[in-house]
This record gives structure tokens, sequence and C-alpha cells, in this order.
């Protein structure tokens, strides 16, 4: 292959790369990571609580539906999850009389990511190549994506009072979350608790 033709090639072997980036990523909106933070309040005695129940007066589902007589999906998925973590940490699930309560919200929101610099859709650098696209790139890209949110509240059952407070945030496919990213993202917010220091927690999971 002769200089000009390798020279030529080139932005198209690039596109060809960029491609299977693209499509990779949008393939593995499941896997991305879980951004989660975490604050408690640092009079409470987090070993003292071995009990909780479900805080009895949450008033609508996560989904915005009437939360009387059935549960939506969501809340159900979230229900599940955090049981099962918080069997695993030795907490008993009472019906009366709990150490603790907890809640729950969670909502999915259109958002958008922004890329700047002289870098293509793809994460690498385009320079142009003489046809004159350079000074498109170079304005940054505008990313569309789907971000779910869960947050879950300790209330300590006596004081009625907020004790801990940790939320997740990942990015899902669609319009709700689903069984595999709930797990996932619930998992990741409870892997800070019980608290281990005396600061609030931030991590990606």
């Amino acid at each position: 292959m002769n200089r000009i033709s390798h020279f030529l090639a080139r932005p198209l072997a690039l596109s060809a790369l960029g491609l299977s980036l693209l499509l990779g990523v949008s393939s593995c909106a499941t896997t991305a990571r879980v951004g989660v933070t975490s604050d408690f309040d640092h009079s409470v005695n987090f070993r003292a609580y071995r009990t909780w129940a479900w805080y009895p007066q949450q008033p609508t589902d996560t989904e915005g539906g009437p939360a009387k007589g059935y549960e939506s999906f969501l809340d159900k998925r979230i229900r599940t999850a955090v049981e099962q973590q918080l069997a695993q940490k030795g907490l008993a699930m009472v019906e009366k009389n709990p150490d603790v309560y907890v809640a729950y919200s969670a909502r999915v929101e259109d958002k958008q990511r922004a890329t700047g610099g002289a870098y293509s859709p793809y994460g690498f650098p385009y320079y142009g190549y003489g046809y004159g696209y350079s000074s498109l790139y170079n304005r940054g890209f505008v990313t569309d994506y789907k971000a779910g949110t869960v947050i879950l509240d300790f209330v300590d059952a006596k004081r009625k009072e907020l004790a801990w407070r940790g939320q997740g945030q990942a990015q899902v496919d669609q319009q709700t979350i689903s069984e595999a990213e709930v797990q996932r993202i619930v998992t990741s917010i409870l892997g800070n608790y019980p608290p281990q220091d005396g600061q609030p927690s931030q991590a990606s999971r």
C-alpha cells in the first residue's frame, strides 16, 4: 500500500473503531458504574440497630401511582433488594417495634453528558485529515442518557429522626429501572452501611 492509500485509509479505520466503541458503550449500560454517596448522624450508634421495618407512611409508590393494594414492579424490586442486603448484614426484619425504619425513593431522569475538546463521539482525537471537520469536533459533544437514582433513608424508630441516607445513581436503559439495575444500585448503596468512619462517603462502584 502506498503512502496516499495508507493516509486515506486512516480515517476509515478510525471511524470503524469508533463505531465498535459506540456499540460497546450502548450495550454496556447495565454494567455502568454506580455513583454512591452517603451521610449520617454522627451521634448514632449503628451497632445498636438489630431490627428494622419498612417506614409505615410511604404515601405513594416510586412511579407515582397509588401505593394501596398493589405495588409497581419498581417498588417490588427495591423492596426485594433491600431485604436481601439487610439480611446479609444481620439485620432482622420485624413487623412491630423495630430499631430503625427504612424508606426509599427512586426516579429516572433524562440527562446530558458533555465532552469538550477535539475528540470524536467515540473518545479518540479527531484531527480533520484535511476534510474541514476539525472545527466541528473542537466544539465538543453532548450525549443524551437516562440516569436512575435510588435513595435509602434509615430513620431511628424511637427518635423519629433521620439516622443515615444513602444515594446511588447509574445510567439505565429504560424509563424505569430494571431488576438487575436495582440490585446493582441497592447493593452499591448498602455497601456503605453501617458507616465505618466519621465522614460522609462518596464512591463509584
